[in-house]
């Protein structure tokens, strides 16, 4: 009989051994797993119920935080001058997913990221049941330059990017229009819904986050740059080459023929220096040096810059792109950001960057640091190199062609007292009789510190048909790089 007893104990042993096994396995192993599962809904209705951490900015300034409220759900998420952080903060909601930050940092956010609590910790939870208390998110936006970014903009559609070449760290992550995601986050469904439609139904897409996805933009003569610093890479040129820059470009296969804006001329010989066709922005020497590269090129050179690549900041960006399989036509047009160009302004601030950082493109991100509980940090996010998209000399020379372009060409109105300032304009055409996408991309030095932006405005901004980078992004420009070397 004893003998029969031992056997059922050893029995029953083995099996609440593995049935610890399998607890702990699920608990500790498959946690993170499990709670990201779409099918989860105990851990969406949970999340409601917890202290959800903050979102802050440089200098603690608050994005998001969670008031304790007498509801079903306990908590409130309410976002701090919501509009102004939207693309940045994104939004929670209980009737269906969440967006920004708020989606790509959740689990720091619910405290349940394996980064942060330890294995005694989550052990003990597990015993007394306590739920796990929000972790914080600290974000690289500096305040007064998302401000300046944003008044710049003013009631135009557009975005703003500005970014540390030196880092990868955004100080400024704008799109216009925005919303108020306070809207999406109260805790009435009906009311959400009826927010979330009147948004998603919004002819001017308030939900795009218009600085890094959305429908693209076409580059118009910032892409010169791209061209420019392929020209110097292939080594058959410098920014003394002479270029052909008639005054009406013919395009080969084609009856047509490419004009400089305005019509106007670059040059009473037809030939000009590289440097002095980007400083004043000369449309037919850049389709022609676009036809002498080849697309092959110029496309190889983009990619280097990060066009095509699938990049997380950690908010999803949209890639840019070169077009391939063009005709020489096709390529005159891309070559000054026509034809089928597109880029975010992510993707033009990270030009810039490389060129005033001497060659060296540093990976962009938008989280600092994520802490635990007690806001101490568990992870900072280092910083890395993402390439070299041209060698250290060549940025230097594409880098005063730049300088020269706001001291005696289209980015005058750039200019920044007692800061050393480079950008390019550009005006993207749009179909025949639209206004043109208006664009000013740029750099600011001082002391060392040095900063890109890129600044895009829908549809000539307020001057409509008669916009120009020159005259609508470039001060947009100039006010946000005053916010940064203040």
């Amino acid at each position: 009989m004893n003998r029969e007893i031992r056997r059922v104990s050893l029995v029953v042993a083995a099996m609440f051994t593995a049935l610890a096994i399998a607890v702990s396995t699920i608990q500790f192993g498959q946690a993170a797993t499990l709670r990201a599962d779409g099918r989860n809904s105990r851990t969406f209705y949970d999340s409601f119920t917890r202290d959800r951490g903050p979102i802050w900015a440089q200098g603690g300034a608050v994005l998001a935080h969670s008031e304790e409220v007498n509801d079903d759900y306990s908590y409130q998420r309410i976002y701090d001058n919501g509009p102004l952080y939207a693309p940045v903060t994104g939004y929670v909601t209980v009737v269906g997913p969440a967006s920004g930050l708020e989606l790509m940092e959740d689990e720091v956010l619910l405290g349940t990221a394996d980064s942060l609590p330890f294995a005694w910790e989550r052990l003990q939870d597990l015993f007394t049941g306590a739920e796990p208390t929000g972790g914080a998110v600290e974000v690289t936006i500096d305040p007064a330059v998302q401000q300046a970014a944003w008044d710049a903009l003013g009631d135009q559609r557009g975005a703003a990017v500005a970014l540390d070449a030196k880092t990868g760290e955004i100080l400024a992550l704008v799109s216009k229009p925005s919303f108020d995601p306070n809207a999406l986050a109260v805790h009435q469904p009906t009311a959400v819904i009826q927010a979330y439609d009147a948004l998603e139904k919004d002819p001017a897409n308030p939900l795009y986050n218009r600085a890094i996805s959305g429908d693209l933009y076409a580059p118009g003569s910032t892409f010169k740059l791209v061209v420019a610093a392929a020209a110097l890479e292939s080594g058959g040129y410098s920014a003394d080459s002479e270029l052909e820059a008639p005054d009406a470009l013919d395009l080969p296969g084609s009856s047509n023929q490419l004009t400089n804006f305005g019509e106007s001329s670059c040059a009473r010989s037809g030939r000009m220096t590289l440097a002095d066709a980007l400083t004043i922005s000369c449309n037919t020497a850049f389709g022609w040096l676009g036809m002498e590269l080849g697309q092959a090129q110029i496309a190889e050179q983009a990619e280097r810059f990060g066009f095509g690549q699938d990049l997380s900041i950690p908010l999803y960006v949209r890639p840019s792109s070169f077009p391939t399989n063009m005709d020489g036509a096709q390529t005159a047009l891309a070559a000054i950001g026509q034809f089928n160009d597109k880029v975010t302004p992510l993707a033009m601030a990270m030009v810039v960057a490389a060129i005033a950082n001497g060659g060296r493109l540093m990976s962009p991100h938008l989280v600092r640091t994520e802490r635990d509980a007690d806001y101490d940090v568990v992870v900072e996010t280092p910083v890395e190199e993402l390439g070299r998209p041209l060698s250290a000399a060549n940025a230097a020379v594409l880098r005063d062609m730049m300088l020269q372009v706001v001291a005696e060409g289209t980015g005058k109105r750039a200019q920044v007292d007692g800061v050393t300032v480079g950008a390019k304009t550009g005006t993207a055409e749009q179909a025949k009789g639209e206004p043109p996408d208006v664009w000013t991309v740029a750099f600011g030095e001082l002391e060392g510190r040095v900063v890109a932006l890129a600044v895009v405005v829908e549809d000539g901004g307020a001057a409509g048909v008669a916009g120009t980078g020159g005259t609508v992004a470039a001060p947009m420009a100039a006010a946000i790089l005053r916010a940064v070397f203040q």
